[in-house]
């Protein structure tokens, strides 16, 4: 049997590609396999080092073949494309995926675990019946606009528009109240159900030791504290919290060139959903401090007078970001007498 070295395998939902080579570098191996195969075929192969993209079943899969003795390391999908010699195609892929495996500088992601991926869920599943209830509740004010009924712009409370509709519903044709009771209907029930996810991340939350302390840090809450915890999950993979802030894209998208820099908007790379929980926290937090005569921020307010708003909550949220990767490494609490004497 040949000895492989490295093995790329792109992952697919029916069909994975792999591409192997020994240790001077040959290729030895180029195969497509069934999703039944996989295991049965590494099972058959000596312990080896294999590369992924990091997707959505990459985490299973790590597992899976990490339990065969194999050394398995995923990488974003961004940071392979470079490799990728010629047209697209699975065997390419595959290819690409084992040359970008090699490199020195190469950043991987950490395998998650079965319970980091369940706690996860709890956030995506919470996110998901939020559009849901966003969408009800614009399609009920379209509908009611129609008859000229105008509700108020930024409402977000259930109930409220629910007395709406039984209060201003009375004038409406027969046929038009009957459907827009099933809207209702339907919106009462993700309603429900949101509070419900989220009494299951609070306990959730409640029960974890990292994101009890990362919510002690101002502007962060239960819900970005836990989808920290389950998302990050070795901190000290970064080399710096400034290194931590840039992979949640809250720092200047750069430009530079010649020697000269150029910095635009923040690069929005890396985690979107826990960027946008710590830019609305982070929201709160300068909204606060504005109008607080009790307790002074010298820093916020120097910088509420030289940046807008938006430019100072960014800045703040970069700040949290930095603050959160020093709990995680150093396994200590906020303490915000330290912060205000630095």
């Amino acid at each position: 049997m040949i000895k492989l070295q490295v093995i790329g395998l792109d992952l697919a939902k029916n069909v994975f590609q792999a591409h192997g080579i020994d240790a001077s570098g040959q290729i030895r191996l180029k195969r497509r396999l069934h999703r039944d195969e996989v295991v049965n075929f590494f099972a058959t192969l000596e312990p080896t080092l294999i590369g992924m993209e990091a997707c959505a079943t990459a985490h299973h899969w790590a597992r899976e073949l990490s339990v065969l003795g194999h050394e398995v390391r995923l990488m974003p999908p961004q940071f392979v494309k470079p490799y990728v010699k010629s047209q697209k195609n699975d065997a390419a892929d595959a290819e690409a995926i084992c040359e970008a495996v090699q490199r020195p500088t190469m950043r991987f992601v950490p395998i998650k675990t079965v319970d980091q991926q369940a706690a996860l869920l709890l956030h995506r599943t919470r996110e998901f019946l939020i559009r849901q209830r966003t969408s009800l509740i614009s399609a009920i004010r379209g509908h009611l606009a129609e008859f000229g009924v105008i509700t108020a712009v930024r409402i977000r409370n259930v109930d409220r528009l629910v007395e709406l509709l039984a209060v201003r519903g009375e004038d409406l044709p027969v046929l038009a109240k009957q459907m827009l009771g099933v809207l209702t209907d339907q919106l009462c029930d993700v309603a429900e159900r949101v509070k419900d996810v989220e009494r299951q991340l609070l306990a959730w939350h409640r029960s974890n030791e990292a994101s009890c302390r990362l919510a002690t840090i101002p502007g962060i809450g239960p819900i970005t504290a836990s989808a920290l915890a389950t998302s990050v999950v070795d901190a000290a993979q970064f080399a710096s919290g400034r290194q931590f802030a840039a992979w949640l894209g809250l720092v200047p998208q750069q430009r530079s060139s010649g020697g000269k820099e150029r910095l635009g908007k923040i690069s929005k790379r890396g985690d979107g959903y826990i960027r946008q929980l710590l830019i609305h926290g982070a929201r709160s937090v300068v909204s606060w401090r504005r109008r607080s005569t009790a307790v002074k921020d010298v820093w916020l307010a120097g910088l509420l007078l030289r940046r807008p708003f938006n430019v100072a909550t960014v800045a703040q949220a970069n700040k949290n970001a930095r603050i959160v990767w020093a709990l995680m490494t150093t396994g200590k609490t906020y303490n915000p007498r330290l912060v205000r004497a630095a």
